[in-house]
Protein backbone atom coordinates (compact mmCIF):
# COMPACT_ATOMS: atom_id res chain seq x y z
CA UNK A 1 0.00 0.00 0.00
CA UNK A 2 1.36 3.54 -0.58
CA UNK A 3 2.15 5.30 2.50
CA UNK A 4 -0.35 7.58 3.78
CA UNK A 5 2.18 10.27 4.51
CA UNK A 6 3.18 10.96 1.05
CA UNK A 7 1.07 14.09 -0.04
CA UNK A 8 -0.53 13.42 -3.03
CA UNK A 9 -0.08 16.16 -5.75
CA UNK A 10 -3.03 18.99 -5.83
CA UNK A 11 -4.73 19.92 -9.10
CA UNK A 12 -3.62 23.43 -10.55
CA UNK A 13 -5.66 26.33 -9.79
CA UNK A 14 -6.41 27.15 -13.72
CA UNK A 15 -8.89 24.33 -13.82
CA UNK A 16 -10.86 27.27 -12.64
CA UNK A 17 -12.10 29.10 -15.95
CA UNK A 18 -12.88 32.69 -14.29
CA UNK A 19 -9.62 32.64 -12.85
CA UNK A 20 -7.76 31.47 -16.12
CA UNK A 21 -9.79 34.15 -17.92
CA UNK A 22 -9.35 36.63 -15.43
CA UNK A 23 -5.17 36.16 -15.57
CA UNK A 24 -5.76 36.49 -19.51
CA UNK A 25 -7.66 40.11 -18.59
CA UNK A 26 -4.73 41.01 -16.01
CA UNK A 27 -1.35 40.16 -18.14
CA UNK A 28 -3.47 41.95 -21.23
CA UNK A 29 -4.26 45.17 -19.08
CA UNK A 30 -1.04 45.37 -17.18
CA UNK A 31 0.51 44.82 -20.61
CA UNK A 32 -1.36 47.75 -21.71
CA UNK A 33 -0.61 50.14 -19.00
CA UNK A 34 3.64 49.56 -19.32
CA UNK A 35 3.43 49.88 -22.79
CA UNK A 36 1.44 52.71 -22.46
CA UNK A 37 3.63 54.26 -19.79
CA UNK A 38 7.13 54.11 -21.85
CA UNK A 39 5.83 56.14 -24.57
CA UNK A 40 4.24 58.88 -22.05
CA UNK A 41 7.82 59.37 -20.48
CA UNK A 42 9.93 59.34 -23.49
CA UNK A 43 7.33 61.44 -25.62
CA UNK A 44 7.12 64.25 -22.90
CA UNK A 45 10.85 63.89 -22.16
CA UNK A 46 11.01 64.38 -26.17
CA UNK A 47 8.44 67.34 -26.33
CA UNK A 48 9.26 68.98 -22.98
CA UNK A 49 13.22 68.14 -22.30
CA UNK A 50 12.10 68.46 -18.29
CA UNK A 51 12.23 66.81 -15.77
CA UNK A 52 9.00 68.60 -13.76
CA UNK A 53 7.33 67.50 -16.46
CA UNK A 54 7.87 64.00 -16.19
CA UNK A 55 7.29 64.57 -12.83
CA UNK A 56 3.51 65.93 -13.69
CA UNK A 57 2.79 62.84 -15.20
CA UNK A 58 2.73 61.04 -11.82
CA UNK A 59 0.81 63.67 -10.11
CA UNK A 60 -1.87 63.96 -13.44
CA UNK A 61 -2.40 59.98 -12.33
CA UNK A 62 -1.85 60.34 -8.58
CA UNK A 63 -4.73 63.45 -7.26
CA UNK A 64 -7.67 61.58 -9.07
CA UNK A 65 -6.75 58.53 -7.47
CA UNK A 66 -5.90 59.58 -4.12
CA UNK A 67 -9.71 61.48 -4.63
CA UNK A 68 -11.41 58.59 -5.31
CA UNK A 69 -9.99 55.73 -4.09
CA UNK A 70 -12.16 55.24 -1.34
CA UNK A 71 -15.34 55.84 -3.02
CA UNK A 72 -13.82 53.13 -5.23
CA UNK A 73 -13.53 50.46 -2.44
CA UNK A 74 -16.68 51.25 -0.97
CA UNK A 75 -18.48 50.77 -4.53
CA UNK A 76 -16.40 47.76 -4.89
CA UNK A 77 -17.90 46.42 -1.81
CA UNK A 78 -21.73 47.18 -2.68
CA UNK A 79 -21.40 46.79 -6.83
CA UNK A 80 -20.76 43.36 -9.06
CA UNK A 81 -17.18 43.72 -9.30
CA UNK A 82 -16.95 42.30 -12.16
CA UNK A 83 -19.13 44.60 -13.99
CA UNK A 84 -16.66 47.72 -12.68
CA UNK A 85 -13.61 46.03 -13.99
CA UNK A 86 -15.20 46.08 -17.53
CA UNK A 87 -16.47 49.57 -17.32
CA UNK A 88 -12.59 51.01 -15.80
CA UNK A 89 -11.25 48.85 -18.41
CA UNK A 90 -13.42 50.28 -20.99
CA UNK A 91 -12.63 53.88 -19.98
CA UNK A 92 -8.68 52.97 -20.17
CA UNK A 93 -8.79 52.13 -23.95
CA UNK A 94 -10.35 55.37 -24.41
CA UNK A 95 -7.47 56.96 -22.74
CA UNK A 96 -5.38 55.05 -25.46
CA UNK A 97 -7.01 55.72 -27.89
CA UNK A 98 -7.33 59.39 -27.15
CA UNK A 99 -3.30 59.82 -26.51
CA UNK A 100 -2.90 57.97 -30.44
CA UNK A 101 -5.57 60.64 -31.72
CA UNK A 102 -2.77 63.30 -29.85
CA UNK A 103 0.43 62.00 -31.45
CA UNK A 104 -1.63 61.00 -35.22
CA UNK A 105 -2.92 64.81 -34.73
CA UNK A 106 0.96 66.09 -33.89
CA UNK A 107 -0.55 67.93 -30.60
CA UNK A 108 2.92 69.39 -28.88
CA UNK A 109 0.57 70.62 -25.76
CA UNK A 110 1.15 68.08 -23.10
CA UNK A 111 -1.12 69.43 -21.05
CA UNK A 112 -3.59 67.14 -22.96
CA UNK A 113 -1.42 64.53 -22.20
CA UNK A 114 -1.87 65.05 -18.25
CA UNK A 115 -5.76 65.46 -18.89
CA UNK A 116 -5.87 61.95 -20.20
CA UNK A 117 -3.74 60.96 -17.51
CA UNK A 118 -6.05 62.04 -15.01
CA UNK A 119 -8.88 60.18 -16.69
CA UNK A 120 -6.89 57.14 -16.48
CA UNK A 121 -6.41 57.79 -12.79
CA UNK A 122 -9.47 58.11 -11.99
CA UNK A 123 -10.84 55.16 -13.64
CA UNK A 124 -7.90 53.49 -11.99
CA UNK A 125 -9.12 54.42 -8.20
CA UNK A 126 -12.18 52.13 -9.28
CA UNK A 127 -10.18 49.53 -11.15
CA UNK A 128 -7.92 48.56 -8.29
CA UNK A 129 -9.75 48.14 -5.17
CA UNK A 130 -12.49 45.99 -7.39
CA UNK A 131 -9.64 44.07 -9.15
CA UNK A 132 -7.77 42.86 -5.55
CA UNK A 133 -11.18 41.86 -4.26
CA UNK A 134 -12.24 39.95 -6.64
CA UNK A 135 -9.82 37.14 -6.57
CA UNK A 136 -11.25 35.68 -3.14
CA UNK A 137 -14.37 34.60 -5.70
CA UNK A 138 -12.39 33.14 -8.52
CA UNK A 139 -11.22 30.11 -6.36
CA UNK A 140 -12.59 27.72 -3.31
CA UNK A 141 -11.03 29.11 -0.06
CA UNK A 142 -8.31 26.17 0.06
CA UNK A 143 -7.16 27.24 -3.28
CA UNK A 144 -6.47 31.07 -2.51
CA UNK A 145 -3.18 31.41 -1.09
CA UNK A 146 -1.34 29.84 -4.75
CA UNK A 147 -4.21 32.14 -6.42
CA UNK A 148 -2.64 34.74 -4.95
CA UNK A 149 1.09 33.88 -5.63
CA UNK A 150 -0.43 33.14 -9.40
CA UNK A 151 -2.02 36.80 -9.49
CA UNK A 152 1.16 38.15 -8.50
CA UNK A 153 3.47 36.25 -10.81
CA UNK A 154 1.13 37.60 -13.80
CA UNK A 155 1.44 41.33 -12.55
CA UNK A 156 5.28 40.60 -12.45
CA UNK A 157 5.75 38.87 -15.84
CA UNK A 158 3.40 41.64 -17.66
CA UNK A 159 5.58 44.22 -16.09
CA UNK A 160 8.83 42.33 -17.29
CA UNK A 161 7.61 42.38 -20.53
CA UNK A 162 5.56 45.44 -20.84
CA UNK A 163 8.52 47.76 -20.80
CA UNK A 164 10.76 45.91 -22.89
CA UNK A 165 7.69 46.05 -25.65
CA UNK A 166 7.06 49.41 -25.48
CA UNK A 167 10.18 50.44 -26.04
CA UNK A 168 10.99 48.09 -29.40
CA UNK A 169 7.29 49.85 -30.47
CA UNK A 170 8.16 53.16 -29.93
CA UNK A 171 12.11 52.43 -31.27
CA UNK A 172 9.83 50.24 -34.13
CA UNK A 173 7.14 53.21 -34.78
CA UNK A 174 7.21 55.81 -32.32
CA UNK A 175 4.24 57.04 -30.21
CA UNK A 176 1.77 55.92 -32.53
CA UNK A 177 3.03 52.68 -32.67
CA UNK A 178 3.05 51.80 -28.74
CA UNK A 179 -0.18 53.62 -28.44
CA UNK A 180 -2.17 51.19 -31.14
CA UNK A 181 -0.02 48.64 -29.09
CA UNK A 182 -1.86 49.30 -25.53
CA UNK A 183 -5.17 50.22 -26.93
CA UNK A 184 -5.35 46.53 -29.00
CA UNK A 185 -4.73 44.95 -26.00
CA UNK A 186 -6.77 47.00 -23.47
CA UNK A 187 -9.75 45.56 -25.59
CA UNK A 188 -8.64 42.14 -25.15
CA UNK A 189 -8.70 43.06 -21.93
CA UNK A 190 -12.18 43.92 -22.13
CA UNK A 191 -13.32 41.02 -24.31
CA UNK A 192 -11.68 38.62 -21.43
CA UNK A 193 -13.48 40.07 -18.61
CA UNK A 194 -17.23 39.97 -20.16
CA UNK A 195 -16.41 36.52 -20.56
CA UNK A 196 -16.23 36.08 -17.12
CA UNK A 197 -19.19 34.16 -15.12
CA UNK A 198 -18.82 35.28 -11.61
CA UNK A 199 -20.79 37.84 -10.53
CA UNK A 200 -19.95 38.98 -6.84
CA UNK A 201 -23.28 41.13 -6.14
CA UNK A 202 -23.41 43.18 -3.55
CA UNK A 203 -20.76 42.44 -0.19
CA UNK A 204 -21.54 44.83 2.28
CA UNK A 205 -25.05 45.44 3.72
CA UNK A 206 -24.16 48.67 5.59
CA UNK A 207 -25.43 52.13 4.44
CA UNK A 208 -23.30 54.29 2.60
CA UNK A 209 -21.89 57.33 4.90
CA UNK A 210 -18.82 58.53 6.09
CA UNK A 211 -18.00 55.91 8.68
CA UNK A 212 -18.42 53.42 5.96
CA UNK A 213 -16.00 55.22 3.61
CA UNK A 214 -13.41 55.71 6.25
CA UNK A 215 -13.82 52.43 7.17
CA UNK A 216 -10.95 51.25 5.35
CA UNK A 217 -8.53 53.49 7.52
CA UNK A 218 -9.65 52.80 10.42
CA UNK A 219 -9.23 48.86 10.12
CA UNK A 220 -5.76 49.39 9.10
CA UNK A 221 -4.92 52.01 11.79
CA UNK A 222 -6.01 49.12 14.81
CA UNK A 223 -4.07 46.77 12.82
CA UNK A 224 -0.50 47.58 14.07
CA UNK A 225 1.22 44.80 11.45
CA UNK A 226 -1.05 46.13 8.48
CA UNK A 227 -0.32 49.70 9.26
CA UNK A 228 3.80 49.29 9.52
CA UNK A 229 3.57 47.29 6.81
CA UNK A 230 1.82 49.51 4.86
CA UNK A 231 3.11 52.92 5.72
CA UNK A 232 7.11 51.29 5.56
CA UNK A 233 6.46 50.37 1.72
CA UNK A 234 4.97 53.84 0.91
CA UNK A 235 8.01 56.05 2.44
CA UNK A 236 10.83 53.84 1.09
CA UNK A 237 9.09 53.76 -2.27
CA UNK A 238 7.46 57.45 -2.26
CA UNK A 239 11.82 58.90 -1.29
CA UNK A 240 13.81 55.61 -3.09
CA UNK A 241 11.85 55.43 -6.53
CA UNK A 242 13.19 56.94 -9.48
CA UNK A 243 11.04 55.62 -11.94
CA UNK A 244 10.10 58.76 -13.66
CA UNK A 245 13.78 59.75 -14.09
CA UNK A 246 14.61 56.94 -16.24
CA UNK A 247 13.99 58.49 -19.47
CA UNK A 248 16.48 61.44 -18.36
CA UNK A 249 18.99 58.60 -17.33
CA UNK A 250 18.65 56.62 -20.67
CA UNK A 251 18.93 59.79 -23.06
CA UNK A 252 21.67 61.80 -20.97
CA UNK A 253 23.28 59.78 -18.25
CA UNK A 254 23.71 56.50 -20.21
CA UNK A 255 23.38 57.04 -23.45
CA UNK A 256 20.94 54.75 -25.11
CA UNK A 257 17.68 54.71 -26.37
CA UNK A 258 14.18 53.49 -26.27
CA UNK A 259 15.24 49.92 -26.28
CA UNK A 260 17.60 50.96 -23.46
CA UNK A 261 14.63 52.86 -21.61
CA UNK A 262 12.80 49.68 -21.53
CA UNK A 263 15.22 47.39 -20.50
CA UNK A 264 15.78 49.50 -17.44
CA UNK A 265 11.95 49.91 -16.96
CA UNK A 266 11.88 45.79 -16.93
CA UNK A 267 15.11 45.55 -14.79
CA UNK A 268 13.00 45.90 -11.31
CA UNK A 269 9.95 43.42 -12.26
CA UNK A 270 12.77 41.05 -13.49
CA UNK A 271 14.31 40.92 -10.33
CA UNK A 272 10.97 40.99 -7.89
CA UNK A 273 9.57 38.04 -10.59
CA UNK A 274 12.64 36.19 -9.29
CA UNK A 275 12.51 36.59 -5.32
CA UNK A 276 8.25 35.81 -6.23
CA UNK A 277 9.30 32.44 -7.74
CA UNK A 278 11.31 31.73 -5.19
CA UNK A 279 8.89 32.78 -1.90
CA UNK A 280 6.41 30.30 -4.11
CA UNK A 281 8.30 27.37 -3.75
CA UNK A 282 9.86 28.03 -0.56
CA UNK A 283 7.97 30.24 2.09
CA UNK A 284 9.64 33.24 3.85
CA UNK A 285 9.89 31.47 7.31
CA UNK A 286 11.10 32.65 10.08
CA UNK A 287 12.16 36.38 11.06
CA UNK A 288 9.70 37.63 8.52
CA UNK A 289 9.86 41.06 10.09
CA UNK A 290 13.56 41.47 10.18
CA UNK A 291 13.79 40.35 6.52
CA UNK A 292 11.62 42.74 5.60
CA UNK A 293 13.23 45.94 7.05
CA UNK A 294 16.69 43.88 5.35
CA UNK A 295 14.49 43.66 1.79
CA UNK A 296 13.69 47.66 2.27
CA UNK A 297 17.61 48.19 3.42
CA UNK A 298 18.78 46.36 0.25
CA UNK A 299 16.02 48.39 -1.91
CA UNK A 300 17.91 51.93 -0.66
CA UNK A 301 21.52 50.98 -1.42
CA UNK A 302 20.45 49.42 -4.91
CA UNK A 303 18.67 52.60 -5.86
CA UNK A 304 21.73 54.21 -4.22
CA UNK A 305 24.23 52.50 -6.60
CA UNK A 306 21.68 53.14 -9.74
CA UNK A 307 21.61 56.92 -8.67
CA UNK A 308 25.46 56.75 -8.88
CA UNK A 309 26.17 54.65 -11.92
CA UNK A 310 27.02 55.60 -15.56
CA UNK A 311 27.38 52.27 -16.76
CA UNK A 312 23.77 50.46 -18.61
CA UNK A 313 24.86 46.93 -17.04
CA UNK A 314 25.48 48.50 -13.69
CA UNK A 315 22.17 50.12 -13.74
CA UNK A 316 20.14 47.15 -15.24
CA UNK A 317 21.44 44.92 -12.51
CA UNK A 318 20.59 47.76 -9.92
CA UNK A 319 17.49 48.32 -10.66
CA UNK A 320 16.81 44.15 -10.56
CA UNK A 321 18.36 44.10 -7.02
CA UNK A 322 16.09 46.81 -5.95
CA UNK A 323 13.01 45.22 -7.26
CA UNK A 324 14.01 41.82 -5.48
CA UNK A 325 14.52 43.48 -2.36
CA UNK A 326 11.21 45.46 -2.86
CA UNK A 327 9.09 41.78 -3.36
CA UNK A 328 10.05 40.74 0.44
CA UNK A 329 8.10 43.96 1.64
CA UNK A 330 5.53 43.19 -1.20
CA UNK A 331 4.89 40.07 -0.29
CA UNK A 332 5.28 40.52 3.33
CA UNK A 333 2.33 43.32 2.93
CA UNK A 334 0.44 41.10 0.82
CA UNK A 335 -0.01 37.98 3.39
CA UNK A 336 -0.85 40.08 6.22
CA UNK A 337 -3.47 42.23 4.33
CA UNK A 338 -5.10 38.77 3.03
CA UNK A 339 -5.30 36.79 6.51
CA UNK A 340 -6.10 40.06 8.33
CA UNK A 341 -9.05 41.14 6.08
CA UNK A 342 -12.70 40.27 6.19
CA UNK A 343 -14.37 40.08 2.82
CA UNK A 344 -16.61 42.93 3.28
CA UNK A 345 -13.78 44.79 3.93
CA UNK A 346 -11.44 43.99 1.32
CA UNK A 347 -12.52 46.48 -1.26
CA UNK A 348 -12.16 49.63 1.36
CA UNK A 349 -8.75 48.19 2.80
CA UNK A 350 -8.18 47.47 -0.74
CA UNK A 351 -8.59 51.15 -1.86
CA UNK A 352 -6.20 52.05 1.39
CA UNK A 353 -3.71 49.92 0.17
CA UNK A 354 -3.92 51.19 -3.30
CA UNK A 355 -3.68 54.54 -2.38
CA UNK A 356 -0.48 53.71 -0.69
CA UNK A 357 0.84 52.14 -3.67
CA UNK A 358 0.11 55.32 -5.98
CA UNK A 359 1.42 57.62 -3.40
CA UNK A 360 4.77 56.10 -3.14
CA UNK A 361 4.77 55.60 -6.94
CA UNK A 362 2.80 58.51 -9.04
CA UNK A 363 3.55 61.01 -6.17
CA UNK A 364 7.32 59.57 -5.91
CA UNK A 365 7.40 60.00 -9.80
CA UNK A 366 6.40 63.63 -8.71
CA UNK A 367 8.65 64.29 -6.14
CA UNK A 368 11.75 63.14 -8.06
CA UNK A 369 10.79 65.29 -11.02
CA UNK A 370 10.46 68.14 -9.44
CA UNK A 371 13.70 67.28 -7.20
CA UNK A 372 15.53 66.79 -10.96
CA UNK A 373 13.97 70.02 -12.09
CA UNK A 374 16.00 71.89 -9.43
CA UNK A 375 19.35 69.82 -8.19
CA UNK A 376 19.65 67.39 -11.23
CA UNK A 377 18.57 63.74 -11.82
CA UNK A 378 21.52 61.85 -10.15
CA UNK A 379 20.98 64.02 -6.70
CA UNK A 380 17.62 64.00 -6.30
CA UNK A 381 17.85 59.68 -6.88
CA UNK A 382 21.25 59.47 -4.20
CA UNK A 383 19.21 61.73 -2.02
CA UNK A 384 15.63 59.74 -1.85
CA UNK A 385 18.06 56.47 -1.42
CA UNK A 386 19.18 57.40 1.98
CA UNK A 387 15.94 58.98 2.65
CA UNK A 388 14.61 55.12 2.28
CA UNK A 389 17.19 54.30 4.55
CA UNK A 390 16.39 56.35 7.71
CA UNK A 391 12.92 55.48 6.59
CA UNK A 392 14.15 51.70 7.46
CA UNK A 393 15.77 52.85 10.89
CA UNK A 394 12.70 54.97 11.64
CA UNK A 395 10.32 52.30 11.33
CA UNK A 396 12.53 49.59 13.06
CA UNK A 397 12.58 51.66 15.93
CA UNK A 398 8.74 52.93 15.73
CA UNK A 399 6.89 49.02 15.15
CA UNK A 400 8.58 46.84 17.24
CA UNK A 401 5.73 44.56 16.83
CA UNK A 402 6.50 44.50 13.21
CA UNK A 403 10.20 43.67 13.85
CA UNK A 404 9.53 41.03 16.03
CA UNK A 405 7.07 39.02 13.75
CA UNK A 406 8.30 35.26 13.14
CA UNK A 407 5.67 33.79 10.78
CA UNK A 408 3.85 35.70 8.88
CA UNK A 409 0.93 33.28 8.59
CA UNK A 410 0.34 32.99 12.87
CA UNK A 411 1.46 37.12 12.72
CA UNK A 412 -0.98 38.61 10.97
CA UNK A 413 -3.98 36.14 13.10
CA UNK A 414 -3.06 37.57 16.35
CA UNK A 415 -5.13 40.57 17.94
CA UNK A 416 -2.44 43.70 17.98
CA UNK A 417 -2.26 45.54 21.24
CA UNK A 418 -4.13 48.67 19.81
CA UNK A 419 -6.73 46.43 18.56
CA UNK A 420 -10.37 46.17 19.99
CA UNK A 421 -11.99 42.61 20.55
CA UNK A 422 -14.71 43.25 18.20
CA UNK A 423 -12.52 44.03 15.57
CA UNK A 424 -9.63 41.67 16.53
CA UNK A 425 -12.79 39.33 15.88
CA UNK A 426 -13.33 39.89 13.09
CA UNK A 427 -9.98 39.87 11.35
CA UNK A 428 -10.30 36.26 12.30
CA UNK A 429 -12.67 35.25 10.21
Amino acid sequence: MPSSDTPEPRPSVFRHRDFRLFQLARLCAVLAMQVESVAIGWQVYELTGSALALGYTGLAQFLPFLIFALVGGQVADRVDRRAILVVCQSVMLLCSLMLLSFTMGHVRDVRFVYGVLVLFGTARAFYSPASSALVPRLVPAEDLPRAVALNSTTWQVATIAGPAVGGVLYGWAGAMGAYVGSASLCALTVVWMLLLKVRTGRSSSEPFSMKTLLAGFHFVRRQRLLLGSITLDLFAVLLGGAVALLPIYAQDVLHTGPWGLGLLRSAPAVGAAVVALLLASRPLGGRAGWKMFIGVAIFGVATLVFGLSHSLPLSVVALAVAGAADMVSVVVRGTVEMLATPDDMRGRVGAVNMICIGASNELGEFRAGSFAEYMGAEKAVVSGAVGTLVVVVLWAWGFPELRRVDHLETAAREPQPSEPEPLAAQSAH
